[in-house]
């Protein structure tokens, strides 16, 4: 079986995650939250070098896998899991370049390692799979945020993070997952940006002690009702705790969730560890 290693990352977001996904959100645009920045020398290319396979947010499909650079990947219905193989090839392999293991080793961030593989391709190269399911990148693609593949000829589709085609997500999505930097998976709200937990709430009884200024400067994920959907998070752990001022604000594994105003894009969570008191909250609810 292959290797696989989790990748660590600096905390501050450099320029390529701002040129990513420093846009707002629009339906069925990538939010890149994997990718944080190295040594200013060091650039792209090593952060490509790094991580081979990680997970965006993609509003309207959720989270889903990307390769270290932030762009999107896919699988093929035409492929088998059970085994992998790939059935693309030739010309296939142009437009869909396989995503490929360059030392025997894939490195993760924020994937279950169990689910991830490699097949030997005809040329001898080594290509990731997940779930069983060959992972392909689209050459239309060409920047962190594209999926244009998505659908494309009724056999290609955007690969969730188990390696099963990311499915349509509703319009009632609050929360999700994606990875961050050395933090690893952590709960992000539907356009992938960091959410947090504050050490003076207290999760049994759910309570938020964050009012006024601080809610300011720490936003409270709120919902309109208890009914809305999530995803990569156990629903059972999931809930709502009525404020002050009478909305609903979520909670997992009782402690309510933030979002920090300082963060400007996906993938920053420059809250985490402000005061000694707040820090991003991976999905059972505990600390980052």
């Amino acid at each position: 079986m292959i290797r696989t290693r989790a990748a660590l990352f600096g905390a501050l977001v450099g320029i390529a995650l701002l040129s990513a996904c420093g846009q707002a959100a629009q339906p069925g645009t990538a939010v890149p939250a994997a990718r944080e920045t190295v040594a200013a020398q060091a650039g792209a290319n090593t952060l490509q070098q790094e991580v081979e396979l990680a997970t965006a947010v993609v509003p309207g499909l959720g989270t889903v896998l990307t390769d270290g650079t932030g762009l999107t990947l896919y699988r093929f219905d035409k492929d088998t899991a059970s085994p992998s193989v790939s059935n693309c090839d030739g010309d296939c392999a142009q437009k869909w370049p396989p995503a490929l293991a360059q030392n025997g080793e894939v490195k993760l961030a924020g994937v279950d390692d169990k689910l991830v593989n490699t097949i030997e391709r005809a040329d001898g190269t080594r290509q990731i799979t997940v779930g069983g399911w060959p992972m392909y990148r689209f050459a239309q693609d060409q920047a962190p945020g594209d999926a244009k593949g998505q659908g494309v000829g009724g056999t290609w589709f955007v690969a969730a993070p188990d390696g099963k085609k990311a499915q349509q997500a509703s319009n009632g999505l609050a929360l999700t997952t994606a990875s961050v930097g050395k933090l690893g998976t952590v709960l992000t709200d539907k356009d992938g940006m960091t959410l947090y937990r504050f050490d003076k709430d207290t999760a049994k009884p759910p309570t938020s002690n964050c009012d006024g200024d601080c809610a300011v400067k720490w936003p409270p994920l709120l919902v309109e009702s208890d009914n809305f959907d999530v995803q990569g998070v156990d629903k059972s752990l999931v809930g709502t705790v009525t404020r002050k001022d009478g909305t609903k604000q979520v909670t997992v594994a009782g402690w309510p969730l933030y979002l920090f105003a300082e963060d400007k894009v996906c993938g920053e969570a420059k809250g985490h560890g402000v005061g000694g008191v707040w820090f991003a909250a991976k999905p059972d609810g505990s600390k980052a």
